[in-house]
């Protein structure tokens, strides 16, 4: 009979092969956690745990969150309260390098901003600036490319559905992660303007510019089509982050107003309701299964061991906390390349946190790199789940290969910002700080 640490390691390869014959993330996890503590601790504590974790997972307050904001996003994207925002951005930026391409980050940054979520947001932008970006000339790989790439900061500007579970695993202050979200968040928005604006200055004919710049009226009544939206993040953010309300409570009141919003654009209608309710129920759903899978097999992996031996036997070897980042980097680089982004945290956590907590390292801080981590993972080959959205939209207008090609410059920025990152901790944890 094989001893804890034998059977944790083997456990992990097991979830692994399974993982890579495309068995559900939740499925695999669950069931890998199950048989292990059968054979571990018996039937009687299999069954036993599997009676008991998933109610204590599920029942944490702070999870209600999710579907809170999932409904806040949803009605928002039906409704059509976040459209005007790419129109806005494209009056004011289109006589930039890539202006129409800068237009559509600052669009899926302000849409991240309702959603929590990458692949939304990927989504909703690639249906209103793909189209448009390519009926103005530009290069069909770098317009996918950069929609695909823009998505991702879904899942680093507040509401983040991602931060929400790992700030659950982590036991750590869900409001100072979407604090710390803001400025790492803002920073990838422009990099990526950046990159943009580079790529169009060295080849002018990937990104025609506008052949006139608008009119100041029409640019200033752009602005007054935003209000809804603008009214939705004070409303949420501002009550969050001067106190008024907690996380937990920020979820509902964002639903709530997105849906009152909606009622005075007369946008509510019952095709709306349902297909929010829909979407809400689905993704909320499909969250919970993975994060109870996970939550599983952390409960049998304590019972073996395997993280505390892990963390002292890294301990011994004396590494330095640069090299250990390096080599957890380097993990999430190569996992994002085969997971869905909540499958890959929940699947290393159990390991990587008590090794962290061994070090001293700051969570919150963790947390924000670990978002970059997944960010990354959505955008690289052969699984980059935000290029797969945007394939599914565009059809056969863009082969994949040249939508993996348009996302290249804009991986390398983010490595570029995950290094700023780790050397300077306080990009992340300022805000934090000064709020607290």
């Amino acid at each position: 009979m094989m001893d804890g640490i034998s059977l944790g390691l083997a456990s992990l390869v097991v979830v692994i092969v399974l993982l890579a014959l495309r068995i559900p993330v939740g499925v695999a996890l669950g069931g890998v956690a199950f048989g292990g503590i059968w054979l571990f601790a018996g039937p009687r504590a299999a069954w036993g745990t599997l009676s008991q974790v998933p109610y204590e997972f599920t029942a944490h307050w702070t999870l209600s969150s999710i579907p809170m904001f999932l409904l806040m996003g949803y009605v928002a994207y039906y409704s059509r309260i976040t459209e005007a925002l790419f129109r806005t951005a494209q009056l004011w930026l289109g006589r930039l390098p890539g202006g129409l391409g800068i237009a559509s980050v600052s669009g899926a940054a302000g849409f991240a901003a309702v959603t929590g979520s990458s692949m939304a947001a990927a989504a909703a932008m690639g249906r209103i600036a793909v189209p448009e970006m390519m009926r103005l000339g530009y290069n069909p790989g770098f317009s996918a490319g950069i929609v695909a790439a823009a998505g991702t900061i879904g899942s680093m500007i507040p509401p983040s559905i991602i931060m929400i579970v790992y700030g659950v695993f982590a036991e750590v202050s869900i409001g100072q992660l979407f604090i710390a979200g803001v400025i790492p968040g803002i920073l990838t928005a422009i990099f990526y303007s950046i990159v943009i604006a580079t790529r169009v200055t060295i080849t002018p004919s990937i990104a025609p510019r506008l052949a006139q710049t608008p009119p100041m009226s029409v640019r200033m009544r752009s602005l007054l089509e935003i209000w809804p939206f603008m009214l939705l993040v004070i409303g949420v953010f501002g009550g969050l982050f001067s106190g008024i309300f907690t996380p937990t409570e920020a979820g509902a009141v964002g639903a709530f107003l997105s849906c009152i919003i909606a009622l005075l654009k007369r946008a509510l209608t019952w095709s709306v309701i349902k297909q929010a309710t829909v979407e809400t129920i689905r993704g909320t759903a499909s969250i919970f299964f993975i994060a109870i899978g996970a939550a599983l097999l952390t409960r049998f992996l304590a019972m073996t061991g395997l993280p505390d031996f892990l963390s002292q036997h890294i301990a011994s070897m004396h590494v330095s906390p640069l090299v250990l980042m390096i080599g957890i980097a380097a993990l999430y680089l190569f996992l994002g390349m085969f997971l869905d982004p909540l499958g890959c945290m929940l699947l290393t956590l159990p390991i990587v946190l008590p090794i962290l907590e061994n070090q001293g390292a700051n969570l919150v801080w963790f947390g924000i790199l670990l978002v970059k981590f997944l960010e990354v993972g959505l955008i690289t080959p052969p699984v980059g789940l935000n290029v797969f959205v945007i394939k599914e939209i565009l059809g056969n207008k863009v082969p994949l290969s040249k939508i993996f090609g348009g996302v290249t410059w804009f991986i390398a920025s983010d490595i570029v910002l995950i290094a700023i990152l780790v050397w300077w901790p306080q990009i992340a944890l300022f805000l934090p700080q000064y709020v607290k």
